[in-house]
């Protein structure tokens, strides 16, 4: 497996990618696989205590020889040791552009994607050159993830001295559709004829279909791809559509809906679910005074951070206050990253004109409580610092931790997730298995996970304000039956504590869909 992140080492995780490329590789093992991951080193991992150098090769890329090193790493504490699974990194100071220990760059936008994609396109040559020089074993399987992978199709296919490599099934999975790393062909640094000037290739196969003079390396995968993955099975089918954001609210192909429909028509498009670990379950048992205490230790921790104090952190410990000494009704959590695609519709406007959020609030009423966790979009924290300066029943708490995280799963009534899309999803997971009920839009791993008063609460709606609107009526219904039937709440969250998702059914369906390797 190639991936930009693997949580299985540490301070290798960004996001879902990490948590994937930790938990599917054991679960593999499990059922008679050999498994090897590979990231990039980033300028830290080959430094970490127990790094062994196993070899040195030349790799041509930008028309010179570079000298990459690979190294095998112990998994970080914490993790359940598999000595099976073999966790390798690659390193050279091209992975490294934006400070060791940084995953992926802050490219201003006016060249996105810069130095993320000079650093994974020398990524995948390295692990092209790792094949083709005999330094391991040939798998039967290449699994890449992700657009940071894509690349080493394109040499595969292209570069003379890789063409051995189209003997091995190669698997691309698209974590994020959203998120597609679009450079220039050519004329400029970040190029791919200045890291690649000697390959030859068809325009058609790696032009993006809305700028022709770039490459598009996730279009470009999906067309040379043996097998093309995504982590639920109705995102495979939203993603044949196109994208209608702004007069429906959907997102769908992001453009690429052609060459998905293609794959799909070819047999390649497959939608497997993600997993969730439940045997490493370990509910936080906090009452509600230890945990004002914890969140008031981490945001003191966070205001250390920095020589001025941050208005969010200000005006989150005067909200706690009014809470240390009395437990709300009902405790809604919602833990993400504020993006358009978790947060958007809290912030669009009914048609009142009023935030959904704020009839959200109203619906809690005095004595409930909304907890946000997460940081982000600058203007989203904004709006949110804003939003609980001018209403007491709002917590937002601008950063992230893992201790905080559980502590909200665990304590939590109600789980708030209502994202624009939803590849897979994780946090709506966490929170059925802590007993958490969930509403969630009707998209995605959301509509795989939920349903509608079985184990969680669902909406849906036509267009952005039919689905803020149908948010609020539905958070209403909600806590209309927490308050009036306890018993029939009692069952949703029973039925939410008890739904599984393990890891070992998409390990099978990677094996018998994507692999077809027989065992």
């Amino acid at each position: 497996m190639l991936a930009a992140e693997n949580d299985a080492l540490p301070k290798a995780k960004v996001g879902g990618i990490g948590d994937v490329l930790r938990d599917v590789p054991p679960a593999l093992v499990e059922l008679d696989c050999r498994v090897t991951v590979i990231i990039p080193g980033y300028g830290h991992l080959a430094e970490q205590p127990g790094a062994e150098l196993l070899a040195t090769f030349p790799v041509n890329f930008a028309g010179s020889d570079r000298q990459v090193g690979l190294y095998e790493l112990p998994t970080r504490p914490g993790y359940a040791p598999n000595v099976q699974v073999r966790h390798w990194v690659l390193e050279h100071p091209l992975f490294s552009l934006c400070g060791p220990g940084t995953v992926y760059c802050d490219d201003p936008p006016d060249r996105p994607f810069a130095r993320d994609a000079t650093k994974f396109a020398l990524f995948c040559a390295a692990a092209a050159e790792l094949l083709v020089q005999g330094r391991c074993e040939m798998p039967e399987v290449i699994h890449l993830h992700d657009w940071h992978t894509a690349f080493f199709l394109l040499l595969r296919r292209c570069r003379p001295q890789y063409w051995s490599l189209q003997s091995v099934r190669c698997v691309f999975t698209i974590h994020n559709l959203s998120l597609q790393g679009v450079r220039p062909l050519d004329d400029d640094p970040a190029s791919l004829a200045r890291w690649f000037p000697d390959l030859r290739y068809p325009h058609a196969l790696v032009a993006d279909p809305r700028w022709p003079h770039c490459i598009n390396p996730i279009a470009t995968a999906i067309r040379l791809a043996d097998a093309v993955h995504t982590v639920s099975p109705t995102y495979a089918r939203e993603i044949l559509y196109p994208s209608a954001v702004e007069s429906r609210g959907y997102y769908g192909g992001e453009g690429l809906e052609r060459d998905l429909a293609q794959a799909q028509a070819q047999n390649r498009l497959y939608g497997i679910l993600n997993g969730c670990n439940y045997a490493d379950a370990h509910p936080v048992d906090l009452d509600w005074p230890g945990l004002t205490q914890l969140l008031n230790r981490q945001i003191l921790a966070w205001a250390g951070h920095s020589a001025q104090l941050a208005s969010s952190h200000f005006v989150a410990l005067n909200q706690l206050n009014r809470w240390l000494t009395r437990r709300p009704d009902t405790v809604m959590t919602s833990i993400g990253r504020l993006t358009s695609q978790k947060v958007r519709l809290l912030v669009q406007s009914c048609s009142d004109g009023r935030p959904a959020l704020e009839h959200l609030l109203d619906g809690l009423g005095e004595q409930g409580l909304f907890i946000l966790l997460g940081s982000g979009d600058t203007d989203y924290q904004q709006f949110f610092t804003e939003m609980a300066g001018r209403h007491d029943n709002l917590l937002f708490l601008c950063g992230y931790s893992d201790t905080v995280s559980q502590a909200l799963y665990s304590v939590g009534d109600l789980f708030l997730m209502p994202s624009s899309f939803e590849p897979c999803g994780i946090s709506q997971m966490l929170a059925m298995r802590a007993g958490q009920p969930c509403l969630v839009r009707d998209v995605g791993g959301l509509h795989d996970t939920v349903s509608h008063g079985v184990n969680g609460f669902v909406f849906s709606g036509d267009s952005l304000i039919e689905q803020a609107e149908n948010l609020v009526i539905t958070l209403h219904e909600a806590l209309k039956l927490r308050r009036n039937h306890p018993e029939r709440w009692q069952e949703i969250a029973d039925n939410a504590a008890a739904a599984r998702f393990p890891w070992a059914d998409s390990a099978q369906a990677y094996i018998m869909q994507l692999y077809r390797v027989p065992r």
